[in-house]
C-alpha cells in the first residue's frame, strides 16, 4: 500500500472493501473468504514489517476466480491499483489446489509465496499466467 489504511488517500479503496467483498461473496464458483476480525477492516496484515493486504479465499475454479476479479465490478478496483498500491516487487498473487472442504490458514498463504518467490510457479504455487492442473 501506498499509505496506511486510515491516510485519507485510501479513502477511495477502503469503501470499496465491503462492496468488492459482497460481490465475491454473490460470484459463480466463491467458496470461502477469510474474514477480519471484528476490529479489522477486512484484508488481513501477512507479514510483519510491511504494508501488504492480505486476501485468502477459496474458489470452486481458477475460471470462477479470474471472472470475478477481470470481468466483474472488480475490475475498476483493479485498474485504479496503481492509486492505491505500490508496484510490487514479488508477485502479490498465489494459486494453489486445496482439498474439497479444507479452509487455508494465513499460515499456509505465507507459504505458498515464500514456495513461489523461491522456486518460481510449480503445481504447488503458481499464478493466472502459469497455471497447473489439481492433482488427480
Amino acid at each position: 500500500m501506498r499509505m496506511p489504511l486510515d491516510d485519507p488517500s485510501m479513502g477511495d479503496f477502503v469503501a470499496r472493501i465491503d462492496a468488492l467483498n459482497a460481490l465475491a461473496d454473490a460470484a459463480p464458483g466463491f467458496v470461502w473468504r477469510l474474514e477480519a476480525e471484528e476490529d479489522e477492516i477486512s484484508p488481513v496484515a501477512l507479514f510483519s514489517g510491511e504494508r501488504v493486504l492480505f486476501n485468502l479465499t477459496v474458489w470452486e475454479s481458477i475460471e470462477s476466480l479470474e471472472s470475478y476479479v477481470y470481468k466483474s465490478d472488480h475490475v475498476q478496483a483493479v485498474q485504479k491499483r496503481a492509486e492505491w498500491f505500490e508496484r510490487p516487487k514479488k508477485t502479490p498473487l498465489v494459486l494453489w489446489w486445496v482439498d474439497a472442504g479444507h479452509m487455508p490458514t494465513e499460515e499456509e498463504a505465507a507459504q505458498r509465496f515464500e514456495l513461489l518467490w523461491e522456486k518460481g510457479p510449480t503445481a504447488d504455487a503458481f499464478t493466472f499466467r502459469t497455471r497447473f492442473e489439481p492433482e488427480s
